[in-house]
């Protein structure tokens, strides 16, 4: 998928009404299963996850504030976020004096209107902004919620790409957010396509996992659920604000150095980046890498959480989201891809001294190539630290090289009998 597709699947998913269940979540499902093989689960409503119960789920149909005049001065069909989300049902007639502690607004940025949910207190509310506000009147205002609030089901889906081996890539993003193009539809634009591109093309080593889920609860779900297999996760990333104009954040696992952390610093380090220390905030990595689990699951973002004055306001909208930065998004996932499938260890068959590489045709095989002092250099650092310690990253990381002229010079190395593949990598 290019930058201009992920950006017409963020267009497409935009106008649906997500929350933490309901039908919203399951017609973003529906539009992702287009493109990818889902396997969707349902999980009732007061089913224990760990120390959390998964709520009634919750629709909506309709929501406004009409003035005197008939007016719908604050219209859910305009936007889904003027509704705070999980409100209960309402109907009234109330003055802006009794209506207004059920008003939010945003009066350091008096276009924009919030988002705002109440989960798990049961409540209701209106996100306007404050120029909205400003203007009304004192009412009376018709006052209207058609939701409903029920048992139902918590839904999130899996898709699995399989691998030759049951050790997992975790990525993760999640489906709760209504109408932010940034927070959360940019991760899921970004996560459909690289998935995508893994099923065309030749199976890879690891077995790659995507799951679309709620936040928090949803993650907390799947580890309720998947116990034992959470334990085959060896690499892990959570996706979010995946296609701002900003350079892209990691965020490092509990562990701090686990290898996926690694891949990270070296696939960013020819691009503007900022990697941050983890803490137990932000989206869901803090479920993965909670110290029951402590799974190696990192954080990949453009502009970080809360970090930019459009988060979770109605100024995330699609003209936010740029093609260019979802495609840059994608390609740094795509190259720590090609690190986890091609790094491993490996052992020098020739240690004693410097093999000859011109009579074995190595040399040779490198005349005309624009990069050919790059994969000289390459095939040395390979030969002088394949001790069956370091690992193909190691050799990248200290010789400065990039990872890909490392790995073929490995495989240039491996086929002409110089070395031998003794281990994975990390």
């Amino acid at each position: 998928m290019t930058g201009e597709e992920m950006h017409a699947l963020v267009e497409r998913l935009y106008p649906l009404c997500r929350s933490i269940t309901g039908d919203g979540v399951r017609a973003t499902l529906d539009v992702v299963g287009e493109l990818l093989e889902l396997a969707v689960h349902e999980v009732p409503t007061g089913t224990r996850v760990l120390d959390w119960t998964i709520p009634q789920e919750w629709n909506i149909r309709d929501a406004y504030v009409k003035d005197p005049a008939g007016r719908r001065v604050v219209d859910f069909e305009r936007s889904n976020l003027h509704v705070v989300g999980y409100s209960v049902p309402v109907s009234a007639t109330m003055t802006l004096e009794e209506l207004r502690p059920r008003l939010h607004t945003l009066p350091g940025q008096p276009g924009l209107v919030p988002y705002r949910t109440s989960y798990y207190a049961e409540t209701w509310g209106f996100c306007l902004s404050q120029d909205t506000l400003d203007g009304m009147g004192e009412g009376p205002y018709e006052v209207v919620i058609d939701s409903t609030l029920s048992d139902g089901h918590l839904t999130y889906a899996e898709h699995v790409v399989p691998g030759r081996t049951d050790d997992e890539v975790l990525i993760s993003c999640h489906v709760c957010h209504p109408s932010l193009a940034n927070d959360n539809l940019a991760g899921i634009a970004v996560a459909t396509a690289l998935a995508a591109g893994l099923a065309r093309g030749p199976r890879p080593r690891h077995t790659y996992r995507f799951l679309f889920a709620p936040g928090t609860i949803g993650a907390i779900t799947w580890l309720a659920r998947n116990r034992e297999r959470a334990g085959r996760v060896r690499h892990g990333l959570t996706l979010a604000c995946a296609g701002d104009r900003g350079g892209l954040t990691y965020k490092r696992s509990r562990r701090g150095d686990a290898p996926i952390d690694r891949v990270m610093a070296h696939v960013l380090r020819e691009r503007p980046h900022t990697i941050v220390d983890f803490s137990p905030y932000g989206y869901d990595e803090r479920q993965f890498c909670s110290p029951g689990f402590d799974l190696p699951v990192g954080s990949l973002t453009r502009t970080p959480y809360a970090g930019y004055p459009e988060y979770h306001t109605s100024g995330d909208d699609l003209d936010f989201v740029s093609p260019r930065a979802m495609a840059d998004t994608l390609d740094a996932l795509r190259s720590a891809v090609e690190v986890l499938e091609q790094d491993g260890r490996y052992e020098n068959l020739s240690p004693y001294g410097e093999p000859q590489l011109g009579r074995r045709g190595l040399y040779g095989s490198l005349g005309g190539r624009s990069d050919t002092k790059q994969a000289q250099m390459a095939m040395l650092w390979v030969l002088n630290l394949s001790d069956g310690e370091h690992s193909l990253l190691d050799v990248a990381g200290r010789s400065g090289l990039p990872f890909r002229a490392v790995a073929e010079a490995s495989a240039a190395l491996e086929a002409a009998g110089l070395l031998k593949r003794v281990g994975e990598g990390g």
